[in-house]
């Protein structure tokens, strides 16, 4: 198991100075177990319900992987779900198009960034690999491309190493086609929700604002209206079910290039939104997580159903 970081090293200081290194070296979508959160696992619910909820979460830096107060968040919202079959992650990490099936069989994780603590690249997630939902998959819809050698990116295994932290739950990866209009990411989403009959939980993992450029260092006391403005927007077009507003907010949505400069840690939320909402329908939405860190990253968390 990998090292956690000095206790005696400031939380701040020491997110600030990982992050610091991923606005300078930026995370790349394609590539070139730590000790998890100390949260039981027993709250799980065993049973299966007949439909599986979906999933978004925030996943914030790499270096949450090392944080035991913001993984907290993140055990807590496993244990308050059932405990899935299998899960099927779609990263903001993974961009390819077509939509592709990542890896099959277990395999080192991708350490997808530079300029980190070496801790971090001593990280790992040792859970088996969801071939039989590959294969279920790729039966219902023909047009996913495989890519056997792909391992799991930085946007999978940082949240399940808390969510999952007995890595007891078999993981499949599928990319977001970054080049796809949001109503194609909404369809693909649709086109994975049969599975959620089949004990499968559907997780998005991106960021809902994500804007490393204007990054409070020091905090600050409240995140910028901007911030605030478009998370706010977003919380009601899934509220409310509104999918046509969701799918327009390159159109629509207030402050969208202060919040995204690029798209790409919003599309998972559409992938999951397609597997969890009926158009002209409302799932009941939760979110189980909430609040901003260093100004404007948001860490908010949406549970459908």
């Amino acid at each position: 198991m990998a090292e956690r970081h000095d206790p005696g090293l400031d939380r701040r200081d020491f997110v600030r100075a990982s992050l610091g290194a991923l606005a300078a070296a930026s995370c790349s979508p394609t590539p070139p177990t730590t000790e998890p959160t100390n949260a039981p696992e027993s709250a799980m619910t065993d049973a299966v319900p007949a439909t599986m909820p979906v999933v978004f979460v925030s996943h914030g830096a790499p270096t949450m992987a090392l944080d035991r107060q913001a993984g907290a968040d993140f055990a807590r919202l496993a244990q308050a779900l059932p405990k899935p079959r299998a899960l099927l992650v779609v990263s903001a990490h993974w961009l390819d198009a077509p939509a592709t099936i990542g890896t099959r069989s277990r395999r080192e994780l991708m350490y997808d960034f530079s300029g980190f603590p070496a801790e971090l690249y001593r990280v790992r997630y040792e859970a088996p690999a969801a071939a039989d939902v590959a294969d279920e998959l790729q039966r219902t819809v023909p047009s996913l491309q495989r890519a056997d050698e792909r391992p799991w990116d930085h946007g999978v295994w940082v949240p399940l190493l808390h969510m999952y932290q007995r890595a007891d739950v078999p993981v499949l990866q599928v990319s977001v086609p970054y080049r796809w209009s949001p109503r194609q990411l909404f369809e693909l989403g649709r086109s994975l929700a049969p599975l959620r009959q089949q004990g499968v939980l559907v997780l998005g993992s991106g960021g809902m604002v994500h804007n490393l450029g204007r990054l409070d260092w020091d905090g600050g006391d409240a995140p910028p209206a901007w911030a605030v403005n478009f998370e706010g927007w977003v919380r009601e077009r899934l509220r409310t079910g509104d999918v046509d507003g969701l799918l327009a907010y390159r159109e629509k949505a207030p402050d969208l290039q202060l919040a995204h400069p690029t798209d790409d840690h919003f599309l998972p939320l559409l992938v999951a939104a397609g597997a969890a909402m009926a158009p002209g329908a409302s799932a009941p939405v939760t979110f189980p997580i909430e609040g901003f860190e260093f100004g404007s990253l948001s860490r908010l968390a949406v549970h459908f159903g």
